[in-house]
């Protein structure tokens, strides 16, 4: 059976379903190809359930430090299980919400494995044989990434002593002593959950020389002051050489020729695009390292009379953040519609992480606009001098960057509590390419966290109030 639609769109996560809703909107008619369940890693395996998992941490750790504030609470331990069964009432709340909202908007869900035939031709084969879809305008791929895994000996994933985010989310029991491989998102995010939960250790290796490398100097060195506050033993510029599983645990070697111990070791190195078996060789798609190379609009290259293929998401070497495939899906449908579209500014699009405490940054790093030879002023106002993270009893900081002698906004990088909340604000100041003289008109009310950004754009603007 052969069908044409105007888009068709294989794989259905955050950047595969956002591209359909926004292309059915456009009255065009939609084919959405997904081997398991619509939503993707976010909704099933990462965002998600790793937060419904930070949430109940952070309730613990209410439970553990209510004393501090006053009142008497007393913390009994995790039940896992009830956990678990939050954490899907969660998922599965969201993903019937999705299913209901593609199946009103028109799209055409289709369930089974697509292998690319030609540039706009897919062969979906499922449990009732094959079914051959035929774009008339584009065809997108939104295929999405999978776990990388360590290339160590000793280091597979096995699911039991050693894990990833996939089977982390499953955990049927809180590890004691949880050794956690990689500190970007997944990997401090895990660290903030173990410890919430009442691990007795925590250890966290980084081959890199700071955690979230990506992030702002000043935001590293106070993710990992607090880590280590909190007992939790932080290792950089570490490379593991080897792993070894025992009955009782596993123990990691490093370079340095150091060895750790302990119950479970969670691999969270990144993950790879899913770009392997699909054809995509085949019919002209240029990969490089597995992921496919995009033009300013996500175009992949092989095109035909009236279409193109696009690709979004995790398959092209971007930010690997849900809300970034997002926008990546509204541009392309747009784009097929004939609309006209700016190309996403990536350094715009906010990075959150939600550990304790949590980090949202937008726009450039200090260390970046060094190394590029940008002139810069910069601002760091410390949440001690903030009333509100004080009741909280939080850390961290605002930190500000802008062009020389009251320019443009540069950055803005956020660390304490609600931060990946608080980084909307900066997303705005940045994108709008406001001054901090911009920024210090307004008026954050008080007392909030909010008021922090304020401050700190206050300084910059040559009228600093609490700083």
């Amino acid at each position: 059976m052969a069908d044409t639609y105007d888009v068709i769109i294989l794989g259905g996560g955050t950047g595969g379903y956002s591209c359909a809703f926004r292309a059915a909107d456009l009255g065009m008619s939609v084919a959405l190809v997904e081997r398991e369940k619509v939503g993707g890693t976010c909704l099933h395996w990462g965002c998600i359930p790793t937060k419904a998992f930070l949430q109940a941490a952070e309730v613990a750790e209410h439970a553990r430090d209510a004393a501090g504030y006053g009142v008497r609470a007393s913390f009994d331990g995790v039940d896992m299980p009830q956990v678990v069964k939050f954490k899907n009432g969660v998922v599965d709340a969201n993903y019937k919400g999705l299913a209901a909202s593609l199946k009103a908007r028109g799209v055409d869900v289709i369930n089974g494995v697509g292998r690319l035939k030609d540039a706009r031709t897919l062969v979906v084969s499922s449990g009732e044989g094959e079914r051959t879809l035929t774009a008339g305008k584009a065809l997108v791929l939104a295929t999405g990434s999978k776990v990388r895994e360590l290339p160590v000996e000793g280091a597979a994933i096995d699911g039991e002593r050693i894990i990833s985010s996939d089977h982390a989310i499953h955990l049927e029991r809180v590890p004691q002593r949880p050794i956690v491989l990689g500190a970007s998102a997944v990997g401090v995010e895990f660290t903030s959950v173990f410890r919430g939960f009442g691990a007795e250790q925590v250890t966290l290796i980084e081959a890199l020389d700071s955690v979230v490398p990506r992030e702002d100097v000043d935001a590293q060195e106070a993710l990992a002051r607090d880590l280590k506050r909190a007992g939790v033993k932080v290792l950089t510029s570490t490379m593991v050489t080897g792993v070894e599983k025992g009955a009782d645990g596993v123990r990691v070697t490093t370079e340095q020729g150091d060895s750790y111990e302990g119950d479970i070791l969670l691999v969270a190195i990144g993950r790879r695009p899913v770009s392997e078996d699909m054809g995509f060789d085949d019919v002209g798609v240029t990969l490089d390292h597995g992921y496919a190379v995009v033009d300013e609009y996500c175009r992949t290259g092989p095109t035909w009379d009236g279409g193109a293929q696009y690709a979004i998401g995790d398959l092209i070497p971007t930010l690997g953040l849900a809300h970034a495939s997002f926008q990546e899906g509204f541009l392309v449908a747009e784009h097929v519609a004939g609309q006209r579209v700016t190309p996403i500014d990536y350094a715009g699009v906010p990075r959150v992480y939600y550990c304790h405490p949590e980090i949202g940054s937008v726009g450039w790093t200090e260390q970046e606009l060094t190394e590029q030879k940008v002139s810069f002023d910069k601002n760091l106002f410390p949440l001690s001098h903030n009333a509100r993270a004080m009741m909280q009893k939080a850390s961290g900081h605002v930190k500000v960057l802008s062009a020389k002698e009251g320019g443009r906004v540069l950055g803005v990088h956020i660390v304490g509590p609600h931060a990946t909340d608080l980084i909307a604000e900066g997303q705005l100041i940045y994108n709008w390419e406001a001054l901090p003289s911009d920024v210090a008109s307004f008026i954050h009310p008080h007392p909030s966290l909010s008021e922090a950004i304020g401050e700190a754009h206050l300084a910059l603007a040559g009228k600093p109030l609490h700083g």
